[in-house]
């Protein structure tokens, strides 16, 4: 093994990325070195790539090599690693926790005040090889494909989104058919949702939705989403809202379509903030709203590998790229234009 990688670089404090050759990351004694097989291009990443401004505020340093979802296989550990070995076949759990905090401490690890993430406070996985901390390691069906294990990072994230409360026999309304809901469709439906409404403004992404368990589909320039949700459950309103956009518009959409004593649950990252009439559309709805960070450590990993594993939600129609690593700038573009659905790079 060389003691140079190809990686992806964050180079500057602006728009892009550069393809360089980097150093191959030393590991510490609690760590272990992963030789990466596939990563996929995450909203997130496409925040740090187009220098929007959140991730202007929350990026504190370049150059850096940035990505979060990957699969590999394990190359070297680390002298006090006992729990996984060399030749095991891992993806990994992106938030680096305190376990001593309060938070921490009481077993919610996803939500630890001081997380660390992979690919934006630390060393990312866009490149051959990654360090990881050996706590945060999951071991992979040997069966599961690559491109589809380097994707269950961001479906814990659309797992966690849907199943933080009741959706068997409730309306679910998915706003926003990025990657993440469009994964959260599958997911939606197979816990036995009544309705799953997604509602995007690209026609080729509600098609996808369609093909991942979509009741309904709404083209929000096209048709009123509020008229059309409260047709589509005879005047109730929807009893879930996942909100996966980040668009003001929408996301006021989602707040007032969903019916009194719903559920509002926001995965997406607004890039200012968004204007809501909380007495009129929370308050006296009676709703519940919850922001959606990560994954619960390590419950929506299980769900994750289980819904794989049985076949419940079937990815591969959301995988519509796979590219070489070096040809990173096309997936971004096309992220960027909502021309695809899930880009996995192959480095």
């Amino acid at each position: 093994m060389t003691n140079q990688m190809k990686a992806i670089v964050k180079h500057h404090r602006g728009y892009g990325a550069q393809l360089q050759m980097v150093d191959i990351p030393s590991i510490q004694d609690h760590e272990v070195l992963i030789r990466v097989k596939a990563t996929s291009i995450c909203g997130t990443d496409v925040h740090i790539y187009t220098w929007d401004e959140w991730s202007q505020d929350r990026i504190q340093h370049t150059p850096y090599v940035f990505g979060h979802e990957f699969a590999g296989e394990v190359v070297q550990v680390g002298k006090n690693v006992a729990n996984v070995a060399v030749g095991d076949y891992v993806s990994a759990e992106t938030h680096i926790v305190c376990y001593s905090c309060p938070q921490c401490l009481r077993g919610d690890y996803h939500i630890c005040k001081h997380t660390k993430i992979i690919g934006v406070d630390t060393q990312g996985c866009f490149a051959e090889y990654v360090a990881m901390p050996a706590v945060n390691i999951w071991k992979n069906p040997k069966e599961m494909p690559y491109h589809i294990a380097s994707i269950q990072e961001p479906m814990g994230n659309a797992v966690h989104t849907v199943l933080a409360g009741e959706v068997a026999g409730r309306s679910v309304a998915i706003i926003g058919c990025g990657p993440i809901g469009l994964m959260a469709v599958g997911i939606a439906k197979a816990a036995g949702a009544a309705q799953v409404i997604a509602f995007d403004i690209n026609e080729q992404r509600l098609e996808l939705a369609k093909q991942m368990g979509a009741t309904a589909v709404v083209n929000s320039l096209k048709e009123n989403p509020v008229e059309m949700a409260l047709e589509l459950t005879g005047g109730n309103g929807m009893d879930v809202i996942c909100e996966m956009s980040g668009h003001p518009v929408a996301m006021n959409q989602g707040f007032e379509m969903v019916t009194n004593g719903g559920r509002v649950s926001i995965l997406s990252l607004p890039t200012r903030p968004v204007d809501i009439d909380v007495t009129k559309h929370v308050v006296f709805k009676g709703i519940t709203v919850q922001g959606i960070t990560g994954r619960r450590m390590f419950e929506t990993w299980m769900q994750v590998s289980s819904l794989l594993k049985s076949g419940a939600v079937n990815v591969e129609p959301l995988i519509t790229h796979q590219l070489p690593l070096e040809e990173f700038e096309k997936g971004f573009e096309m992220m960027i234009q909502g021309t695809c659905g899930k880009v996995v790079l192959i480095p």
